[in-house]
C-alpha cells in the first residue's frame, strides 16, 4: 500500500507547472496565518501553486473503486488487518509498542490541519528532516495533543496569552499552520490494539517555492500580530466590501422569480450577500425557493441551491457563525464567500412553493482585477430522497468536475428516520470522504468517517459552530431526525488542475429506509469548467417529513424495553397534560405536560424484573422548556452527569434528546415513576426506555 501512496504523491508533484512558484512571496507562518481568514484568496488560483493531500488511518484494504475492500472500515479502532500507516518502522515485540510512519513528503510545504478522535502513544514531527536522522523533532509527545490541540501548546511555549481555542482548535481538529522548506516526516510510537484515529493534511508546494520552516521558539512570537488578527477575523468575520450595498426587495408569487444584476457591469466581485425570507410557512419556503447566480452570462448558473441550504443551515433556520456564513436567529442569512466576475452577474430567486414569499436583502460589491488566475465561485446542491441506508455502502457524489479550480468545502443535510434512540445504532455517517484529484484512482484525501471529515467524532449529537465547521442542527434523538453538518476548507483547500471527484460514503449502522441525503459543495473554478450537476426540479426542493415509526432495540439500545406515556396511566397533579402532534416524535405525537412548579406527573410501568437497570427519557427540548427531576418509587434518580434535575431547554429549536439516568435497583413487579417539576414550563415526552 505504501507504494500506492508514494505513487499518488509523486503524481501530484509531477502535475505542477515548473515555473509556477517563480516570483511568489516566501511562505511563512505569519503569511499562512493571514491566509486563514482571507476568503478572497480562494477566488484566485494559488500562488505559489500547491496540492493538498491527507495522511490518515483509513483502511489500507481500500485501494481503488473496483477493487475488493473499497468500503473496508477498519480505520483506527485498533487491531486492523493492515496497520493504517505508510510503513511499519519497528514491529512491536515483548509487549512493547511499535513504531509507524504516519506521514512523509519531500520538498516545500506546510502542515495545515490535524484531527483525531482519540490517539494515544507518542507522535514525533520532524520538519526538514536530515537523512541521517539527526534533526530533532519539533514535537515529541501525546499524539492527540498535536493533532487536535497543538495551537494551545505552541502559544503557551511562545508566552502568548491569547484566547484562540475557537480559532485554531475546532472540535477535534487544529489548524495552526507549520510550514517546512524541504520536507516533513511524522512517526507514531504506540500500540495497534488501541485507538489511533488520525488525519494530517499537508500542502505540497511546487518545486522551487520559497518556504521558511516553522520555528517553535520564534515564529509565533514574531507573528503575534498576525496571530491576533487571525483570531479576530475568524471569530468576528466581516466581508470587507466597499460602497453602498444594493438592496434586494420583492414579493415573489408562486411559480415566479425575482432577479437582480441586469445593470451591473464588471469586473467586480460580490463580497457579501444577505437574504431574509418571510412566508407563512418559512421552512418550506427556505427549501422551495431556489437561489441561482450566473456569472458572465452563463446559461448554467454557477450557483444553484435552495436559499436556506446554500447557507449550510437547512432545513429551516439553524443559527451558526462561521467564516463564510452567518445565520441569525431572526432568519437573516449572510454569505461572505467572494464571487468575482469579469463582465456581469445575475442573481435570481425562483419561488417553487405554493404561497407568496417576501424577499429582503442586500448585495455588497467591490472592484476585482480579473486575470488568468481568477476563478468563478460555484455552489451546486443535490438531494437523494428515499434512500435505503444500510442496504450496502454507496459513494454519494458531492462534486464531479472537469476543469481547473479549488475545492472549498461542503454541507450535508440529512433526514434520518431511524427508530433507534442512540447514536450507536442510528448513526448515518460511518462512511469516509474520498477526494480524487487530476485523474487519481486512489484518493489523495481518504478519510475515516463522515463526522471525522466534519471535524468532530463518535457521532456526537451536540450542536456547535466554529469558523470552519459546525453542526447547527440535530433534532434527535441522538443522530436520528434532521441533521446538518458543514466544513469549509480555506487553509486546507484542495486545488485541482484538471479534474475533481469528491464524494462521501453513505454507511449507516442499520438498515434505514426513507433516508434523505442533501448536500452542497462549495468550490471555485476557471471559466469553462464542466460539472455533473443536472439542474434542480421542483420535486427536489422539499423537506421530507419524518415518518411514523417505532423504537428499535438496536445498537446502544440493544435489549431495551420501550414505553409510551399514553400506555402508562399518566396522572398529572399541578399542570395540564395533553397529547399533541409533533413532527419529530416517533409516533408523531408527544405527551405534553404544561407543568407547574412542584407538580408531579405519575406514570405506572408494567411489571419489571428485579435487578439493576437504567431509565432513559426521550424528551422534547424547546426554548421555553421546563425543568424536572425523576422519582422512582418516590426516590430521586440522578442523571449520568450526576444531577438530580434536568433542563428541557434548547437554544432556538425543538429537539428530542435522551435524558439518561444512572442505573438503579428496580424491584420486581409494577413500578411507579414520577416527574416532579422544579421549574415551570412545558415537559414533553416521546417515550421511555429501560435497559
Amino acid at each position: 500500500m505504501r507504494n500506492i501512496i508514494v505513487f499518488a504523491v509523486g503524481c501530484l508533484l509531477a502535475g505542477f507547472p515548473q515555473t509556477s512558484a517563480l516570483g511568489a512571496a516566501t511562505v511563512t507562518t505569519g503569511g499562512l496565518l493571514e491566509e486563514m481568514a482571507d476568503l478572497g484568496r480562494l477566488a484566485r488560483w494559488p500562488e505559489p501553486a500547491y496540492r493538498t493531500i491527507q495522511f490518515s488511518s483509513y483502511d489500507r484494504r481500500s485501494t481503488t473503486s473496483e477493487a475488493p475492500g473499497w468500503f473496508s472500515n477498519a480505520d483506527g479502532f485498533g487491531r486492523e488487518p493492515i496497520p493504517g500507516f505508510l510503513k511499519v518502522l519497528k514491529e512491536p515485540r515483548d509487549n512493547q509498542p511499535g513504531l509507524y510512519l504516519v506521514a512523509e513528503a519531500s520538498g516545500p510545504g506546510a502542515i495545515v490541519r490535524g484531527w483525531s478522535a482519540g490517539m494515544g502513544g507518542t507522535l514525533r514531527v520532524y520538519l526538514d528532516p536530515a537523512a541521517d536522522g539527526s534533526t530533532p523533532p519539533v514535537w515529541e509527545g501525546p499524539a492527540y495533543e498535536f493533532l487536535a490541540r497543538r495551537s494551545a501548546h505552541y502559544l503557551k511555549q511562545a508566552g502568548i496569552d491569547l484566547k484562540a481555542d475557537d480559532a485554531f482548535s475546532q472540535q477535534d481538529a487544529d489548524y495552526l499552520p507549520m510550514p517546512f522548506a524541504r520536507g516533513v516526516r511524522v512517526t507514531w510510537e504506540g500500540r495497534l490494539a488501541e485507538l489511533h484515529f488520525y488525519h494530517l493534511q499537508v500542502r505540497l508546494y511546487a518545486a522551487g517555492a520559497a518556504v521558511r520552516t516553522f520555528d517553535a521558539k520564534s515564529d509565533l512570537k514574531q507573528s503575534e500580530a498576525q496571530l491576533r488578527a487571525a483570531v479576530t477575523s475568524l471569530t468576528q468575520p466581516s466581508a470587507g466590501a466597499t460602497g453602498e450595498p444594493a438592496r434586494l426587495e420583492a414579493t415573489v408569487e408562486p411559480g415566479r422569480s425575482f432577479s437582480w444584476g441586469s445593470d451591473v457591469r464588471g469586473p467586480g466581485a460580490i463580497r457579501e450577500l444577505k437574504l431574509r425570507l418571510r412566508a407563512d410557512a418559512l421552512d418550506p419556503a427556505l427549501r422551495g425557493c431556489l437561489l441561482r447566480i450566473a456569472f458572465d452570462g452563463s446559461q448554467r448558473p454557477q450557483v444553484e441551491a435552495p436559499v436556506g441550504d446554500f447557507f449550510a443551515s437547512g432545513p429551516g433556520i439553524n443559527p451558526l457563525n462561521s467564516l463564510p456564513f452567518t445565520v441569525s436567529a431572526d432568519g437573516t442569512f449572510t454569505s461572505r464567500f467572494v464571487m468575482p466576475f469579469e463582465k456581469s452577474v445575475r442573481l435570481e430567486i425562483v419561488n417553487h412553493t405554493q404561497s407568496p414569499v417576501r424577499i429582503e436583502g442586500a448585495v455588497a460589491l467591490s472592484p476585482w482585477q480579473w486575470d488568468e488566475r481568477s476563478l468563478y465561485f460555484r455552489a451546486k446542491w443535490r438531494a437523494d430522497h428515499d434512500l435505503v441506508a444500510g442496504a450496502g455502502v454507496i459513494d454519494l457524489p458531492y462534486a464531479t468536475l472537469i476543469g481547473k479550480g479549488v475545492f472549498a468545502g461542503c454541507a450535508a443535510m440529512i433526514m434520518n428516520p431511524s427508530g433507534v434512540p442512540t447514536a450507536g445504532g442510528n448513526w448515518w455517517g460511518e462512511g469516509d470522504e474520498k477526494f480524487l484529484v487530476d485523474g487519481e484512482t486512489t484518493p489523495s484525501t481518504f478519510g475515516t468517517g463522515s463526522e471525522d471529515y466534519f471535524n468532530y467524532s463518535w457521532s456526537r449529537c451536540d450542536l456547535f459552530d466554529h469558523p470552519y465547521c459546525g453542526q447547527p442542527l440535530d433534532s434527535g434523538p441522538d443522530t436520528a431526525g434532521y441533521v446538518s453538518n458543514h466544513r469549509f476548507q480555506v487553509l486546507d483547500a484542495i486545488p485541482f488542475e484538471r479534474s475533481l471527484a469528491a464524494c462521501l460514503e453513505l454507511w449507516s449502522h442499520n438498515r434505514t429506509p426513507g433516508l434523505s441525503y442533501a448536500r452542497v459543495a462549495y468550490l471555485y473554478a476557471r471559466p469553462g469548467a464542466m460539472d455533473d450537476h443536472r439542474g434542480l426540479m421542483p420535486s427536489d426542493l422539499r423537506i421530507p417529513p419524518l415518518p411514523k415509526r417505532e423504537p428499535q432495540a438496536l445498537g446502544g439500545a440493544s435489549g431495551a424495553r420501550f414505553y409510551f406515556p399514553g400506555d402508562l396511566q399518566p396522572e398529572p397533579s399541578g399542570g395540564r397534560l395533553e397529547f399533541a402532534p409533533h413532527p419529530l416524535a416517533t409516533r408523531l405525537q408527544v405527551a405534553l405536560w404544561h407543568a407547574e412548579k412542584g407538580g408531579r406527573l405519575k406514570l405506572r410501568l408494567p411489571a419489571q424484573k428485579e435487578g439493576r437497570a437504567a431509565i432513559h427519557l426521550v424528551a422534547l427540548h424547546r426554548p421555553d422548556g421546563g425543568a424536572a427531576r425523576l422519582l422512582v418509587a418516590g426516590k430521586p434518580v440522578t442523571t449520568v452527569e450526576g444531577q438530580e434535575q434536568f433542563q428541557l431547554r434548547s437554544a432556538h429549536a425543538h429537539r428530542l434528546l435522551n435524558v439518561n439516568f444512572k442505573p438503579v435497583e428496580l424491584p420486581a413487579g409494577p413500578l411507579e415513576l414520577s416527574l416532579e417539576c422544579v421549574e415551570s414550563g412545558p415537559v414533553g415526552l416521546d417515550y421511555l426506555w429501560v435497559k
